[in-house]
């Protein structure tokens, strides 16, 4: 499974989560296998402006199958849903902590 999370900055799973999916300039990807965290990588955006589905959409081809952010517009997360990624919402803090969170709920 992997995992996309809007990030602050480029840390990895020392990061913060981004308060607003759109917004953010970096996205931490973290692969998950057993439960357990096999690779993480941290992706700057490629676009400097986006347009609907542009973020959806680069993401799909990455093979993502969660996002977890803190704040997501409706048209995304409706984008997201057509891909067939699923979205978690409300999720802040340490990046190594959401994922723990997610993990363990799952």
């Amino acid at each position: 499974m992997r995992i996309a999370i809007p990030t602050q900055g480029n840390g990895g799973l020392d990061d913060q989560v981004e308060e607003h999916f759109g917004r953010a300039n970096f996205y931490t990807l973290v692969d998950i296998e057993g439960g357990e965290i096999r690779d993480v990588q941290v992706l700057e955006t490629p676009y400097t402006e986006h347009g609907p589905g542009d973020l959806p959409n680069w993401l799909h081809t990455l093979g993502v199958d969660v996002v977890l952010a803190n704040g997501i517009g409706q048209r995304a997360i409706a984008f997201f849903e057509q891909l067939g990624i699923e979205v978690v919402t409300g999720v802040s803090g340490q990046v190594r902590d959401v994922i723990a969170r997610y993990i363990d709920s799952g």
